[in-house]
């Protein structure tokens, strides 16, 4: 009897079939890439305050300030500052930023006619205003849309924007305002 020797086959390497697998990262690649969402960041372009009267050279005419004074009751606007032009009451809906903006568009108009190059506005906050109602005002002063050319633009009003502290003696008159509002109701 014949021995018949088993030899052992070699193994030989087995190759790995990765067509299946790249075809699915040529497709899934570009879908999570178009679906990504790229933050945007928005810059809020600041100016710096005026300078102070004490500052002011003499020989120089002092500016007129255009003011916006934020508060939880009101927006008031001034011109030149310390002056109300204008005094927005808030309603149930919030702030009136709709009746702010035509008004402003109105007085950006009344300017250009006088011949008064007027681009800067100041807002003074009370401490008690929150960062959406600051955007939000920010937003209304600086454009408003109008269609040009049968085109929805961003007209300008008052881009050039700086930031204060509204004065405490405002402040002070509205909670006086407010306890005096809520005395009477108590006593009725």
């Amino acid at each position: 009897m014949r021995r018949h020797r088993h030899r052992r086959a070699k193994s030989q390497d087995a190759e790995l079939d990765i067509t299946s697998f790249m075809n699915l990262m040529i497709v899934l690649v570009p879908v999570l890439l178009l679906s990504l969402v790229f933050s945007h960041v928005r810059i809020l372009n600041l100016q710096l305050p005026v300078l102070s009267e004490a500052k002011l050279a003499e020989d120089q005419k002092e500016p007129k300030i255009l003011e916006l004074i934020i508060t939880k009751q009101h927006l008031a606007l001034n011109y030149p500052a310390g002056i109300l032009l204008k005094r927005f009451e808030v309603n149930e809906q919030g702030y009136n930023f709709a009746a702010l903006s035509i008004y402003l568009q109105d007085l950006k108009l009344t300017f250009q006619q006088n011949s008064i190059e007027k681009n800067d506005i100041v807002l003074l906050l009370a401490p008690e205003i929150d960062y959406q109602t600051i955007v939000s005002a920010m937003d209304t002063v600086r454009s408003f849309k109008a269609v040009v050319a049968a085109n929805l633009v961003d007209a300008e009003l008052f881009p050039l924007i700086s930031l204060g502290d509204a004065p405490a003696d405002i402040r002070t008159n509205e909670v006086t305002d407010e306890t005096l509002s809520k005395d009477k109701g108590e006593q009725q």
